[in-house]
């Protein structure tokens, strides 16, 4: 999986791994990217449940924000084999939003007719 990053923000910590952001640590809990619906129906199953962001202040203050993140289950907070399991399929949908956002190759730029 390769080594993981800590950086703050949302009032805790993003877990990186190749510049992309598939962990957050926030309210004492470990939160891992859960973006797609087949690995929210498996969070779901394993009891655990959405993190929501609620603003301060700002434009959005106490709105309730999901930003893709749920809960680590409990089972895997006591076993190192099952939270590298789900950090992994975290990790893949980081990876896969990543390369679906990266932009198309630009053609060729033309080039201007000479004015006679």
């Amino acid at each position: 999986m390769g080594p993981v990053q800590i950086k703050r923000m949302f009032g805790g910590a993003g877990g990186y791994t190749d510049g992309l952001m598939f962990l957050l640590l926030a309210d004492d809990t470990i939160h891992i990217k859960a973006n797609d619906d087949a690995i929210k129906a498996d969070l779901i199953a394993e009891g655990s449940g959405p993190f929501v962001w609620i603003p301060q202040n700002g434009p959005r203050k106490g709105e309730q924000i999901d930003l893709g993140y749920w809960r680590l289950p409990d089972a895997a907070l006591d076993d190192p084999d099952e939270a590298v399991k789900w950090a992994r399929r975290a990790l893949a949908l980081a990876k896969a939003k990543a390369a679906a956002k990266k932009p198309k190759a630009k053609a060729p730029r033309r080039k201007a007719k000479k004015k006679r």
